[in-house]
């Protein structure tokens, strides 16, 4: 299913405001815990556990949730939840606002996407995904806010190689509409998150691809769904990036208008791309990282590649050692990278 709906222009207005109301949240809590506390009975003898690093990291998981950049965009972002077996609703669970979700998407400049108090089952089987939301969760504000529930929904799960399709439940009842009008009535396949639109063509040969653009902030890739009419292979895609996003769409270029692909060879996994020589200088240019992480993550989610490796004019090349990790918008790294979040212990 493909999204649409109107997106406001994108500054970097909305992240600033979300890290101050971080600090400040941040800060508040740090003030409070400073207060005096009651004098306690100093007779009684109180064992308390001690949690060791090596503990504490064998009970969370990674996984993806989806955030909002509060502009209309969807964005993924790796992090860590609660280990249990149903690691894909303690998933969709860190996406449902509340105060402690609200403050860790606020440090990244995001937003969740679920409304608050609402409860979620989920039930999956053969591929599918049902998930039944509480009533609250048809307390969005407007149609926007719903489509982006729902499509953060979708996105999350269908990452999980379990799940191809969602369908939804709203207080254990079906709908065909939510409040404001968004369209519930189907299943959902994920591949189509911030779908760009585009003026009336053609429907026969037209495929998707998702590309990846960094943001505004230069700190976090954000996935764009594009519309070709050529198969949708590792050159497509390539040639779509080197093309940038939509001039109003408020994200950056992956890389600069002088770097040039010569040719793109796929074999045994392997995805072999030749760049002309201005990709050394763009390369050595990045030091976030951001231009080779959006070249690696649009290339990746393609089919078939296990592996990807740099030509430069025919003769191979290795981008400058990186200390980041390679996984997609991972959240303790995007936090670091923020000027003037307070951290506290």
């Amino acid at each position: 299913m493909k999204w649409s709906w109107l997106k406001k222009i994108r500054t970097e207005d909305v992240e600033r405001a979300l890290i101050l109301c971080a600090s400040a949240m941040v800060v508040a809590l740090a003030l409070r815990g400073n207060e005096e506390a009651p004098l306690a009975n100093t007779d009684a003898q109180t064992d308390f556990p001690v949690v060791s690093v090596a503990q504490t990291a064998q009970e969370t998981q990674e996984t993806v949730v989806h955030f909002t950049d509060g502009q209309g965009y969807l964005v993924p972002v790796t992090c860590q939840v609660k280990k249990s077996e149903g690691i894909a609703k303690e998933t969709l669970a860190k996406m449902v606002a509340s105060s402690e979700n609200d403050l860790f998407a606020a440090r990244l400049g995001l937003k969740t996407t679920i409304p608050e108090g609402t409860q979620i089952d989920l039930d999956i089987a053969q591929g599918k995904a049902r998930v039944d939301m509480s009533k609250e969760a048809l307390s969005c504000p407007d149609a926007e806010s719903e489509a982006l529930m729902v499509q953060s929904v979708v996105e999350t799960l269908c990452r999980f190689d379990t799940v191809e399709e969602v369908s939804f439940l709203f207080d254990g009842q079906q709908r065909s509409k939510l409040t404001h009008g968004m369209d519930v009535s189907g299943a959902f396949a994920g591949g189509s998150i911030n779908f760009e639109e585009t003026e009336t063509l053609p429907t026969a040969g037209a495929q998707t691809v998702q590309l990846y653009f960094p943001s505004q902030s230069g700190r976090m890739l954000v996935p764009v769904s594009r519309t070709v009419y050529s198969d949708a292979d590792a050159t497509t895609v390539l040639l779509e990036l080197l093309k940038g996003p939509r001039k109003d769409s408020g994200l950056m270029e992956a890389l600069p208008e002088n770097v040039g692909i010569l040719s793109v060879k796929m074999e045994n996994g392997v995805c072999t791309v030749n760049f002309t020589r201005d990709f050394i200088a763009a390369m050595e240019e990045d030091t976030d990282s951001q231009r080779l992480d959006a070249v690696t993550h649009t290339l990746k989610q393609l089919p078939g590649v296990k592996e990807i490796r740099f030509l430069v004019e025919g003769e191979s090349y290795t981008p400058p050692e990186r200390s980041r990790p390679t996984a997609l918008n991972v959240s303790s790294e995007i936090i670091s990278y923020y000027p003037g979040v307070i951290e506290t212990d």
